[in-house]
């Protein structure tokens, strides 16, 4: 062993070696057979969300693909106002991503899936406003897929649209109206403000981050994108039994969820198994707020790790 081996191995026995800011790998778990998993984000947010996650499925030695869908993460356009902090004008600047669509983010879905064709059916896991990607995905393709994970996701079957059930009694939480800016109508997106004031950052915070601190939530708040295109929210995904309702399929709940709430996660796995009541969700719980990847990610990994 040479000398610096021998300062890592004394680091890590101390418990300083992230402290350092060198990163230590996620101690190994025990393994399941590797299997592929394909992440999809929710609203506003990008692959680096799913960071901590990907380590520890990694750990488990299971392939992970972490995706930007269009118009997030680093393929992501921002309005004028929004890098200038003009906060007037930030209600009413249409958006640049106005134009795009749920089909163009279900097909950049396949578009991955297609790539990992040639190994085991990946499992494609959605959070929030990505499970009607991954729903119209899944109708898209359902020859790509060896299971559907919704992660507190929508999954608008009777309704369609997220947008249906989130008019909905059950979607009410008391947490997060606040923080929509404009009318998603007139901007062509669902529009926040991550780069807002405190105050703005402490109610997003309590709506979709409750059980992160705020210096741990801070990173996540930061790396968000503004406007989510109007189109994810309000689309048809158009599932039908003989497509999407023949793939495996599982619920992972967020019990403290304030943005999904648990009435309406209930509501969709109801709906859906009552749509194909001979393949009905798997469910599993964490009590987490609407971001166990930030969160709870060995927990959340662990779930993931553990499906069929």
């Amino acid at each position: 062993m040479n000398r610096r081996d021998v300062m890592k191995t004394a680091l890590l026995g101390t418990g300083l070696l992230p402290g350092l800011g060198l990163t230590a790998n996620p101690a190994p778990a025990k393994r399941s057979k590797p299997r592929t998993f394909l992440l999809v984000h929710g609203a506003w947010h990008n692959a680096l969300h799913w960071t901590r996650v990907s380590q520890f499925l990694s750990a488990r030695g299971h392939q992970v693909v972490a995706i930007d869908l269009p118009g997030h993460g680093l393929n992501a356009r921002f309005p004028a106002s929004y890098l200038t902090g003009n906060t007037a004008r930030l209600t009413e600047e249409r958006s640049p991503q106005a134009d795009l669509t749920l089909e163009d983010c279900a097909a950049a879905v396949v578009s991955a899936l297609e790539k990992l064709k040639d190994g085991p059916k990946p499992v494609l896991v959605g959070h929030s406003a990505g499970g009607t990607v991954i729903t119209r995905a899944g109708e898209l393709a359902p020859q790509l897929i060896g299971r559907l994970v919704y992660l507190s996701a929508y999954c608008p079957l009777r309704l369609q649209s997220a947008s249906g059930y989130g008019a909905l009694p059950e979607a009410h939480t008391g947490y997060g109206q606040s923080l929509f800016v404009g009318d998603p109508a007139k901007l062509g997106a669902v529009r926040i403000n991550p780069r807002g004031d405190a105050a703005y950052l402490e109610a997003l915070r309590l709506a979709f981050y409750q059980d992160v601190d705020t210096e741990g939530f801070l990173p996540f708040a930061l790396t968000l994108t503004p406007d989510l295109p109007q189109s994810l929210w309000t689309a048809k995904v158009g599932a039908t039994k003989e497509r999407w309702g023949r793939i495996p399929r599982s619920y992972l709940r967020c019990a403290q969820d304030r943005a999904i709430a648990p009435a309406l996660q209930d509501l969709m796995i109801r709906e859906a198994d009552a749509f194909t009541p001979g393949n009905a969700f798997t469910v599993d719980t964490l009590e987490s707020s609407h971001s166990p990847f930030a969160s709870q990610p060995e927990k959340l990994a662990a779930l993931l790790d553990a499906l069929r």
